[in-house]
């Protein structure tokens, strides 16, 4: 009772009070986000003998860093595109399913396998689909099917599945919440007009979920373009993508420029600033539309 009556008496003190709280979570985004941000880019401008020069960028026209461009948002769009797409079906699977507890088994094993990635996912699917992988060997001594050397882990096509693997569950945890936000009424007063579930879908469900879909592709992008462990793993400099690259340029194996490598970095903050700009004003949509 004190308390609110404080409240009541000095509203501004007491806003202050609350605001408190979120200091140590700014201080957090100002140290390890913000600054190291603002000084990546300052450095990218900068040559050996720090004086501004735009050399690093131009840099980044050369053929072997363009095609990492292209390599890692081809990638990031095509992963992205699988997992949107099969998500989407599984996330309406799991959230019809009447069993709660397979339900539940299913929601916790799309949460422990999106966390599932890097370096330790690589040497599962290199034990899972290697040339000497189990499955690899079941499907040649029992099925007489042979993958190699039409499939292997450590190609593209290699890449595209493992990356596929994390970026699933990740759709299925993003689009159930917005499956789950159609009202039945909306169905039931469809169907009462006489729409058929695919004329449903076509002019109700999907325009709805179309904002929760693209906001889901873009973070399945940025998930798949800022993936460096699997890649490196799985294909290592077989494979040119901008996180390999930028990691060979600052360790120097061929060229050490970390200049080079800063300006490679911010431009693909350019694309992850994109995406989170996509991603913002979808979800904004899909609010929008479940109110």
């Amino acid at each position: 009772m004190r308390e609110q009556s404080f409240r009541v008496m000095h509203p501004g003190i007491a806003k202050a009070i609350d605001s408190i709280w979120v200091v140590p979570f700014f201080l957090f985004c100002i140290v390890f986000e913000i600054i190291p941000i603002i000084v990546l880019i300052k450095d990218s401008f900068i040559n050996p003998s720090g004086a501004f020069t735009l050399v690093n960028y131009a840099g980044l026209k050369k053929p072997v860093y363009m095609l990492s461009f292209w390599n890692s948002i081809r990638l990031s769009a095509i992963t992205a595109l699988f997992g949107t797409v099969f998500g989407t079906f599984i996330g309406y699977s799991i959230l019809k399913t009447k069993t709660k507890w397979l339900k539940e088994l299913f929601m916790a094993l799309a949460n422990v396998t999106t966390n599932f990635a890097g370096a330790p996912l690589a040497f599962a699917f290199i034990i899972i689909l290697g040339a000497n992988g189990v499955v690899t060997l079941f499907f040649a001594r029992i099925l007489n099917l042979h993958l190699y050397p039409y499939f292997q882990i450590y190609s593209y096509a290699g890449l595209v599945v493992a990356y596929t693997y994390f970026q699933l569950p990740l759709m299925i945890l993003l689009i159930i919440p917005s499956f789950a936000g159609l009202q039945k009424e909306w169905r039931e007063a469809a169907i009462n007009m006489g729409a058929t579930t695919f004329i449903y879908w076509r002019y109700i469900g999907f325009p709805l979920l179309a904002p929760s879909l693209i906001a889901g592709f873009v973070l399945l992008f940025a998930n798949a373009y800022g993936a460096y462990a699997t890649a490196y793993t799985l294909v290592a400099s077989k494979l040119m993508l901008v996180t390999t690259q930028i990691a060979f340029v600052v360790k120097g194996e061929v060229v050490h420029n970390p200049a080079l490598a800063k300006a490679m970095a911010a431009v693909s903050l350019l694309i992850m600033g994109l995406c989170i700009t996509i991603y913002k004003i979808a979800i904004n949509h899909a609010a929008g539309a479940e109110k």
